[in-house]
């Protein structure tokens, strides 16, 4: 099933709304102000035309600032609207983003790695707690390649499915730490939208939408 998940949205549509109250407040105070100086003037010494014009202009000011402020908030959801719609149509298909964390479905996990020189070393799986669940000598050639797992445990059990995290610690000929960087592969089947960023759900897999490299229907 699909979900599309909007963590914030009454946040940040509740900041213009908050602008939009204090100036109207602020609007209303200095109209009833001005009413009230120009209701109650001496006749024989009435308000000076240059001081009663300087408040006209700061209360246009005022009610240009409110006028504004509505528009922020008509762009802002329009802005809203076309990022969910944009996020959405990432359900359902197969990404591929750069991350160590996969899920172990049926019996099968894939990471895709790449590294800049060949290197040999150790590479581990660790469950959602961080405990080591599977490990192996390794041998990497320079470039890309792929590192699968189906499930096995070092104590000869099966892991159940779920989020694994892979690591390496390899080191070239010279005995130098090579870095090596990982990507995940799988089908989005929520999207989580924050106030500033969204979210890809991979199974329990959560990928940030900034990290998504590649994008494809699965066949």
């Amino acid at each position: 099933m699909t979900e599309v998940t909007a963590t914030s949205s009454t946040n940040s549509a509740s900041k213009p709304n908050a602008a939009t109250t204090g100036l109207t407040a602020n609007y209303e105070l200095f109209l009833s102000l001005l009413t009230t100086q120009v209701t109650h003037q001496d006749p024989l010494d009435p308000l000076d035309s240059a001081e009663y014009t300087n408040q006209l202009v700061q209360y246009s000011a005022v009610e240009q600032s409110i006028q504004t402020n509505s528009y922020l908030e008509d762009l802002l959801a329009s802005f809203e609207s076309s990022r969910a719609s944009s996020y959405v149509s990432y359900l359902g298909e197969e990404v591929t983003a750069s991350g160590a964390t996969t899920m172990l479905r049926d019996g099968n996990a894939n990471w895709q790695y790449s590294v800049q020189e060949g290197a040999g070393g150790r590479v581990e799986v660790r469950n959602a707690l961080g405990a080591v669940v599977y490990g192996e000598d390794v041998s990497l050639t320079a470039g890309k390649g792929s590192w699968a797992w189906n499930g096995t445990t070092n104590g000869g059990g099966t892991a159940p499915e779920g989020a694994y995290t892979l690591s390496f610690e390899v080191f070239d000929a010279a005995g130098n730490a090579e870095r090596v960087t990982t990507e995940i592969t799988g089908v989005v089947d929520k999207v989580n939208m924050g106030e500033t960023s969204a979210s890809l759900k991979i199974g329990d897999v959560e990928v940030p939408v900034t990290s998504v490299t590649s994008v494809r229907t699965p066949s």
